[in-house]
């Protein structure tokens, strides 16, 4: 690319950072958004809630925005992967996998994360299918069918509640002792949501469809959804390189403008919040672009 200079740079190029790309693109400004086209939901049949586009695949209405911010000159495109990202006296420079390197008044974190896998064969296969990790997107299509839950502490007690509202055929598998309280355990007796502390060994399944979870011990059950809550990590290690501050749960903090702790360095979608819906992020990339560009008038007014 001729060009190694911009106003600001996105990296990630799905929903929340091409959303940011179009609020600037709009308003006039050089951007370069770079994306290695490995998003976090490529297994996921179909996105949901979402209005205007509930129920097309994820990668459709990605295609769709790709296609609407191409319209705008000022945005250019980079197929890539950053691996490195540093401060500069003018703001930012990042480097790619290729060895390609670009300046930038300002930077996006638009890269969302990766999700951690557990070592439970078939679970991988079955993420973004039948292995779900957001009620909001998915759970109105397991409505009442046989749900599991793997989770434990608050957090599995939290989410038990929430995915009650949608199942009452509902478990909370812990995959070893339950780290919940006498309290919280009663709780979930009261509502019969059952509670099974054994350690899973695979998941059974056709084509990313669970069909059971299979123990150590040997048992079997049968289920036609699981929630999961695993861990995550930051696609680009902005942490190290730039001293971005992390929440405790690893999401970049950010301010309500957008803002982390590094002047001219802006986070958006996935990257910076556990709800991780399509509409959330390209709220919030519309949200950053407008502001970026604000700071930017200021700086050149």
């Amino acid at each position: 690319m001729e060009n190694k200079n911009f106003d600001a740079i996105i990296i990630g190029g799905s929903y929340s950072g091409l959303s940011a790309g179009m609020s600037l693109g709009r308003s006039l400004r050089s951007i370069l958004i770079i994306d290695n086209g490995k998003p976090s939901n490529r297994q996921t049949p179909h996105s949901h809630n979402f209005v205007t586009h509930d129920g097309k695949t994820p990668a459709e209405i990605a295609q769709l925005a790709k296609r609407d911010v191409e319209k705008y000159k000022t945005v250019h495109f980079y197929n890539g992967t950053i691996v490195k990202t540093k401060k500069t006296t003018e703001g930012f420079e990042v480097e790619t996998s290729s060895n390609e390197k670009f300046n930038t008044k300002k930077l996006i974190l638009a890269s969302g994360v990766k999700d951690l896998m557990p070592d439970i064969p078939g679970f991988a296969e079955c993420w973004g299918i039948s292995v779900i990790h957001c009620p909001y997107c998915h759970g109105y299509e397991v409505k009442n069918e046989i749900t599991g839950i793997l989770s434990n502490g608050d957090m599995a007690y939290e989410f038990s509640k929430l995915i009650f509202n949608l199942t009452k055929n509902l478990t909370l598998f812990t995959n070893g002792k339950a780290a919940l309280s006498k309290e919280q355990i009663e709780k979930l007796n009261q509502n019969k949501i059952m509670l099974n502390e054994d350690e899973i060994e695979a998941i059974k399944h056709e084509n990313g469809t669970i069909q059971k979870l299979v123990f150590k011990n040997g048992q079997e059950i049968s289920l036609q959804a699981l929630y999961a809550k695993i861990p995550f990590e930051q696609n680009v290690n902005v942490s190290e390189d730039l001293g971005c501050e992390l929440t405790e749960q690893g999401f970049i903090k950010v301010d309500m403008m957008q803002k982390t702790n590094i002047p001219g360095l802006f986070a958006c979608g996935d990257n910076v919040t556990m709800m991780r819906s399509v509409a959330n992020a390209i709220a919030q990339g519309n949200f950053a672009g407008a502001v970026v560009n604000k700071e930017l008038t200021d700086e050149e007014f």
